[in-house]
């Protein structure tokens, strides 16, 4: 079942999908099905949901930008989503995942090596507490995540270098969030370039991502600690 949904879904974006991919993808889902059962990874579960909700809504990222040959740096990670499926489907990524419970990196470290994906750099650090030599080091960095856009953007843009973008999966409200992180964007340095709304293939669910250019440098005061970020968003 879940090839099938993959196969029509990878169709209908109008995406490549070929053997490998399959295969890793239901490696993916089956360590990630394991896992889950003593861990808190995910509340999607079942072959159908996890197809569709999880690794078609990540891979219409790549309708939104060409990441081939591009550095990725997944912020706030979770269970992979959206950076290592997107590796999957685009194995020329130099992808980096960072998540803040190690408990999820070591998840990830142990899928990665089931993928024999070996050009994968899994980091257990918070996104606020950049590590040594990443500031503003990547092509790209992505986030799907809960939190309002002006956080993401706080938490996510100092990653990237200027001329890069910082990919947002958000719901279907991204419109009225981009408004609220007005202040956030310009003080980050982002520019809100392109907004891209999809419906996941097979399902009647619509989200939206934007892809925020980098058009210069952030202030090296940015991100700040996690208290003053939740306490006085930009």
């Amino acid at each position: 079942m879940l090839e099938d949904i993959l196969r029509a879904g990878f169709r209908e974006l109008e995406l490549p999908l070929d053997e490998t991919a399959l295969r890793r993808y239901r490696i993916y889902y089956e360590n990630l099905e394991q896992t889950n059962r003593v861990m808190n990874l995910t509340a999607i579960t079942g072959e159908e949901d996890a197809a569709r909700l999880h690794f078609l809504d990540c891979a219409a990222l790549l309708k939104l930008a060409d990441l081939r040959g591009k550095t990725l740096v997944d912020v706030g990670t979770g269970a992979g989503f959206p950076g290592l499926a997107l590796k999957i489907a685009c194995p020329e990524i130099g992808l980096t995942l960072l998540d803040s419970l190690d408990k999820r990196i070591g998840f990830l470290r142990d899928t990665c090596e089931k993928l024999e994906l070996t050009d994968v750099t899994c980091l257990h650090a918070r996104a606020e507490e950049i590590p040594d030599g990443l500031r503003e080091s990547f092509d790209f960095a992505s986030a799907r995540a809960v939190a309002r856009l002006n956080v993401l953007c706080e938490l996510c843009l100092p990653y990237v270098r200027p001329g890069g973008a910082f990919l947002a999966m958000k719901g279907p409200e991204l419109k009225q969030e981009i408004r609220e992180a007005y202040v956030a964007l310009k003080t980050l340095g982002g520019t809100v370039e392109q907004v891209y709304d999809y419906t996941i293939p097979g399902t009647d669910v619509t989200h939206s991502a934007a892809l925020i250019r980098k058009t210069g440098p952030s202030p090296s005061r940015y991100p700040r600690r996690w208290a003053q970020i939740k306490k006085k968003p930009l």
